[in-house]
């Protein structure tokens, strides 16, 4: 089914007759002032090509992480909708995300995105534009809509197996900031993605000033009782660690998030275990409550010296995936660290 364009909004001026006259060859047309809307984009995304015409205007995000990038850069009003949200918006951004219109929750189908008449579709992971996800890059390029991925989940990442795929080096916020870049340039609003990108920069620093954890390992579990998704060495988690210079219990392993048994944890034994407090249902044990009140009474686990201690980071999802929310990780991990007083 081919998709309709929308037609550009026409400002009429109020100029008198000069300016009706000139109305018949065209000069009412206007955009945003910050917007170049003749030029095209052209972006090397994730071993894709992808082309942006012009600044879209009916953009929707497949995943709540490109949701919150768009929003912090104030193109509310040139989304047509979002979908696949973990958690809560971001907080600031309340307000901007009411005007934008939720397809749904979790995963929407190729169809219910179409019915929003997209020009510009964004997704955090290439599983969302792949096989088994929403659709596949080609099937939107296909009817004239530019899809776009994250760069933090093909930055040195094998996502064609099994599972959430594998990082053969360490993800950067680099990739992060480029997602910002990126997606600034494709609506012509760059300054504001420069002023993005220096505003999490410096809170990032801010976060990390003073702290040594050299000594302290740490654990990340994102969800799942019975058979537990934790981190491994290279994802946003490990951003995080790195950033304090301290360990992941589970930096041996290359997997993004590898299910791992209780008894293998238990004998890591962590100083500090940072848990996923989710909204979702799709599994068990999502929120922090209930991850916490099983850390607490599992004849494996209760002896653990962060389970002892009470040692407990609660993080968004969204901070455990490699989105703008990864500087807020680093800011309640470094807060944490040294209420615990393991900063050195």
């Amino acid at each position: 089914m081919p998709i309709a364009r929308p037609a550009r909004p026409a400002v009429l001026l109020l100029c008198g007759v000069m300016c009706a006259v000139m109305l018949l060859t065209g000069c009412g047309a206007t955009d945003p002032p910050d917007v170049d809307s003749e030029a095209a984009v052209t972006l090397d995304n994730c071993g894709h090509t992808v082309r942006v015409e012009s600044p879209p205007r009916r953009a929707v995000s497949l995943n709540q992480g490109t949701a919150e990038i768009m929003l912090s850069l104030g193109l509310a009003d040139r989304m047509a909708g979002t979908a696949t949200w973990t958690d809560p918006v971001m907080k600031g951004l309340e307000k901007a995300n009411a005007r934008v219109k939720r397809i749904a929750d979790n995963t929407p189908s190729f169809e219910r995105v179409l019915d929003a008449d997209p020009d510009f579709v964004a997704a955090s992971f290439e599983s969302t534009l792949g096989k088994g996800g929403v659709a596949t890059r080609e099937q939107f390029e296909k009817l004239g809509v530019p899809a776009y991925v994250s760069p933090s989940d093909c930055a040195g990442k094998d996502n064609t197996g099994d599972g959430d795929g594998a990082r053969s080096k360490p993800l950067g916020f680099d990739a992060v900031y480029r997602e910002i870049r990126d997606l600034a340039e494709v609506f012509g609003v760059e300054e504001r993605g420069d002023k993005l990108v220096a505003e999490l920069r410096q809170r990032v620093k801010k976060a990390t000033s003073g702290i040594d954890a050299s000594d302290v390992s740490l654990l990340y579990w994102f969800a799942n009782s019975e058979s537990p998704y934790m981190a491994g060495c290279c994802g946003s988690p490990g951003m995080i660690t790195r950033a304090f210079d301290a360990k992941n219990v589970f930096d041996d392993t290359h997997e993004e998030w590898p299910q791992i048994n209780w008894e293998t944890v238990a004998d890591r034994d962590p100083d500090v275990l940072v848990i996923g407090d989710l909204t979702r249902k799709s599994q068990t044990a999502e929120s922090a409550k209930r991850k916490i009140e099983f850390l607490e009474t599992d004849p494996v686990t209760k002896n653990m010296t962060a389970v002892k201690k009470k040692r407990y980071v609660l993080l968004s999802g969204q901070a455990l995936n490699p989105t703008i929310r990864t500087v807020e990780g680093v800011e309640q991990v470094a807060a944490a660290l040294r209420e615990f007083g393991l900063t050195g």
